[in-house]
């Protein structure tokens, strides 16, 4: 670690004691912090003691509820906009670029990136905009280290296989617009999209998504933090991987 990441751990360990961030530390040693999952060897950190696994029940963590239940419930708004933009803005969707990939067929509207809201979508995409706001953001249930976006696979797309980087984040997905022939693969279980539902699963377990359908589709993508990390084991996250980025000059 470096003597920046060394005094930001130093300096969670004294406002909220020697042993809060131990399975960061863990992480960080060779090895890893112990076994992971086979279907987890794609990723480059797990963090140790979180229950591996792959498929969340999106109403199953109360630190989770309100922000589920209000993008189910602005829905119906939320798709309208949607439309509206991908027909009327289309220059304000971009080529998503994965850390792995880049792919033309794989569009995206950024809500929340760089730590950051992304004010440009407010005008929009205000709906989804207020709700990530208001029930993810000033909650600090968003992983700040990642983002939100509408996700738009063309007909035909195909996402391969992958794990993301980690586990100590989960990813939420909003059905926004869902036609037939779309699928969601994560640790080789395969489920579809529920228009107006979410769906809650672990990236870091190896996972693909389709659309053999005849139009788009769309979901609404939340990086959140994983339910069962604490606020202490987020902050010195957020330091460590902050600090990598920018040794990388990534941020």
């Amino acid at each position: 670690m470096t003597p920046e990441t060394e005094s930001a751990f130093a300096a969670i360990r004294s406002e909220h004691g020697a042993d809060s961030i131990g399975r960061v530390e863990l992480m960080l040693r060779p090895g890893g912090g112990g076994p992971r999952h086979p279907l987890q060897r794609g990723a480059k950190w797990i963090l140790p003691g979180l229950s591996p696994t792959p498929w969340h029940d999106p109403h199953g963590h109360p630190e989770l509820t309100p922000l589920i239940a209000a993008f189910e419930a602005a829905h119906p708004l939320i798709k309208e906009e949607l439309t509206a933009a991908w027909e009327g803005r289309r220059e304000a969707f971009s080529h998503y670029a994965h850390y792995l990939t880049r792919q033309e067929d794989w569009q995206a509207l950024h809500l929340y990136r760089g730590g950051q809201l992304v004010q440009e979508s407010a005008g929009i995409a205000p709906t989804a905009y207020q709700v990530l706001d208001e029930f993810a953001v000033r909650t600090e249930k968003i992983c700040p280290l990642l983002e939100a976006h509408f996700s738009t696979l063309l007909p035909g797309a195909v996402i391969a296989p992958h794990c993301d980087l980690w586990n100590f984040s989960i990813n939420l997905h909003l059905a926004v617009d869902i036609p037939d022939g779309c699928a969601l693969t994560v640790a080789e279980e395969t489920r579809t999209w529920a228009e107006g539902e979410c769906l809650l699963f672990d990236y870091s377990f190896e996972h693909a998504a389709r659309n053999d359908g005849d139009r788009p589709r769309t979901c609404l993508l939340v990086d959140l933090w994983h339910p069962e990390t604490t606020v202490p084991e987020r902050l010195a996250l957020t330091a460590l991987i902050g600090e990598i980025r920018r040794l990388l000059g990534d941020g």
